[in-house]
């Protein structure tokens, strides 16, 4: 008989064992796929993420959640570029244009960072 076990969000367990069956495979494309499928009678929150997972020769499984990726927010934005300040005080100009426009590129590129440079330079110097 199976015991119900039910784990919520604001509860104080951290860690909860189950029973059951992985299976571990290979799609055509040469990537792993998993998939655990438990025993028990249990009720867990949802939760997806990504994930590292290591598989050891002994067939254990560990995996542990990335934390989310923390963007730079922009200072300065124009058509296709933009200056953001990272958490490592180090500032980023970013421009991206399609491939089409290739003739417009450098006429833009230099058009941009300008007038970011004089938008940065009025605001903080």
């Amino acid at each position: 008989m199976a015991t119900n076990k039910v784990i919520k969000s604001d509860s104080k367990e951290r860690d909860i064992t189950l029973d059951g069956l992985m299976t571990i495979g290979k799609l055509e494309n040469g990537l792993t796929v998993g998939e655990f499928m438990n025993c028990e009678d249990v009720r867990i929150e949802p939760f997806s993420g990504e994930f590292k997972v290591q598989g050891m020769r002994d067939g254990n499984v560990y995996f542990i959640q990335k934390p989310k990726r923390v963007r730079n927010t922009p200072l300065f934005r124009e058509d296709n570029s933009s200056l953001s300040k990272g958490k490592n005080r180090k500032f980023f100009f970013v421009f991206s244009m399609d491939e089409g426009c290739i003739a417009e590129l450098p006429e833009e590129l230099v058009r941009q960072a300008s007038v970011i440079a004089m938008k940065f330079k009025s605001h903080y110097l």
